[in-house]
C-alpha cells in the first residue's frame, strides 16, 4: 500500500512537518508495511519558508523587521544563492500569531516588516522572490510594504498617511517616484493563500477582519479605507484592482504588491504543490490524507486541503482530511475531491487543550480514519 500523506500547518500547534509525521505514526500502527510519503505542504501562508528551504536546499537567514503593532519582531527567510531566489511568509513579520488577543486590530497594524523582509531579500542579489501571504494580522492594502521600498502614501496637505488600516480613508495621492529600483529587475510571485477580492462582501475587509479583531463600525472603516485605495490606485497608477482574484489576501496585501511592487499573484497551493511535485509522488497511490486546523467553508478559496484533493482527484486517488475544528456546508469541498473529513478531537476540549494535545490526537485520527478507509477497501475486494 501507498499513502501519500500531505497536510497543511494546524495554525498555532504543529508544522506541515510535524503534522505529517504524526500523522504517518497513526497510518503505521495500522498499516506497519504501508510505503509512506510525506509531503508538508502549504498555500501561501505559514510554512512557505521551510518547503522552500528543503526543495531549494536553502539557507535560513534571520532578519529584524518591524512587527504588525510596530514592535520589532525577529523574522526568517530562505534564501537560496545556488538558485537566486529567496523566499517570505508574511505570517513571520505581520501575522496574526505574532499578536496576543488583546492587541489585535487591523486598523492599527501594519505591513512595513513585510515589505522589510522583501528589501532584505533584495539585499542578497535575488533574482526571485516568493512572498506567501497567508496568516496575517493585517487589513493595511499593503502600504505598509510599499513604504517599506519606497512608495509615499499623502493626504490631502501632502503629509504622509499612517501605514495601517485605519490610514487608508486619508490618502490622497500615491507616491512612487522613490520606489526601489532593484524590483524592475526581479520576479516577484505572490503565493495567495485565497481568492477573494479587494473590496465588496467577500473582500478583505468584510470576509477577514473581524477575525482579526475589528469590531462592525472598524469593518466599515476599513471597507472605506479599501474602496478609497483602490480609487487612489486606479487614478494615480492606472490599475484597476477591486475584483483582482487574491486582491482581498492578507488584509488586502495582494493586491498592494501586485500594483505597487508589479508582484505576480499565484494560487499559493498551486505553486507549493508545483514546487514539492505532489502530482509525481500520488502516482500509483491508494490514499492522500491531507488536513490542516480548520476545515470549512473557506478551506474552498484556494487553501492547501482543497488543493490536495483536487490534485488527488485528478489522479483518481481517494482523499482523506483530518482537522481540529470543521465547518459546515463541505458539500463544495467534497465535490472538489474530498472524500470525507474527520475531526481529531475525541471529545469535549477547550482549543487550548486541543493544541496542547494536538500531535497525539492527529496521530490516533489517522490510525482510526485509515481503519475505516481500509474496512471498507478490503471489503470490496473479497
Amino acid at each position: 500500500m501507498k499513502i501519500v500523506v500531505a497536510p497543511n500547518a494546524f495554525k498555532g500547534s504543529l508544522s506541515a512537518t510535524v503534522a505529517a509525521a504524526s500523522i504517518a505514526g497513526g497510518v503505521h500502527r495500522v498499516l506497519v508495511d504501508a510505503e509512506i510519503v510525506q509531503v508538508p505542504v502549504a498555500d501561501g501562508g505559514d510554512g512557505l519558508v521551510n518547503v522552500a528551504l528543503e526543495v531549494f536546499q536553502g539557507t535560513k537567514r534571520d532578519v529584524t523587521v518591524t512587527g504588525p503593532d510596530f514592535v520589532p519582531v525577529t523574522a526568517s527567510y530562505c534564501h537560496a544563492p545556488g538558485r537566486n531566489v529567496a523566499a517570505i511568509e508574511m505570517a513571520q513579520a505581520s501575522g496574526l500569531a505574532l499578536l496576543p488577543s488583546s492587541r489585535r486590530d487591523p486598523t492599527r497594524t501594519t505591513t512595513l516588516g513585510t515589505g522589510e523582509l522583501i528589501r532584505a531579500a533584495l539585499d542578497t542579489g535575488a533574482s526571485h522572490i516568493l512572498v506567501g501571504i497567508g496568516g496575517s494580522a493585517t487589513n493595511d492594502g499593503g502600504i505598509g510594504a510599499a513604504a517599506a521600498l519606497g512608495i509615499k502614501f499623502l493626504d490631502h496637505k501632502g503629509n504622509p498617511v499612517p501605514l495601517t488600516g485605519g490610514g487608508l480613508s486619508s490618502i490622497a495621492h500615491i507616491d512612487c517616484n522613490a520606489r526601489d529600483s532593484r524590483l524592475k529587475n526581479i520576479r516577484l510571485d505572490v503565493a495567495c493563500d485565497v481568492t477573494n477580492p479587494l473590496t465588496g462582501p467577500t473582500g478583505a475587509a468584510r470576509m477577514y477582519a473581524p477575525q482579526k479583531g475589528a469590531s462592525p463600525e472598524q469593518t466599515d472603516q476599513l471597507e472605506e479605507g479599501m474602496e478609497n485605495l483602490a480609487a487612489c490606485i486606479q487614478r494615480d497608477l492606472g490599475i484597476e484592482v477591486r475584483s483582482l482574484a487574491g486582491g482581498g489576501a492578507a488584509g488586502g496585501l495582494g493586491a498592494g504588491l501586485y500594483a505597487f511592487l508589479g508582484a505576480e499573484l499565484r494560487p499559493g497551493v498551486d505553486l507549493i504543490l508545483d514546487l514539492v511535485e505532489l502530482d509525481r509522488k500520488l502516482a500509483n497511490a491508494d490514499l492522500v490524507i491531507t488536513g490542516e486546523g480548520q476545515i470549512d467553508i473557506q478551506t474552498t478559496f484556494g487553501k492547501a486541503p482543497a488543493g490536495v484533493a483536487a490534485r488527488a482527484k485528478a489522479q483518481g486517488v481517494p482523499c482523506i482530511a483530518l482537522a481540529g475544528s470543521i465547518g459546515e456546508n463541505l458539500g463544495d469541498l467534497h465535490q472538489q475531491g474530498l472524500d470525507a473529513v474527520f475531526s481529531i478531537c475525541q471529545g469535549p476540549l477547550s482549543l487550548e487543550q486541543a493544541m496542547q494535545r494536538s500531535e497525539t490526537l492527529l496521530a490516533l485520527a489517522a490510525e482510526q480514519a485509515v481503519r475505516c478507509f481500509f474496512a471498507v477497501h478490503n471489503k470490496r475486494k473479497r
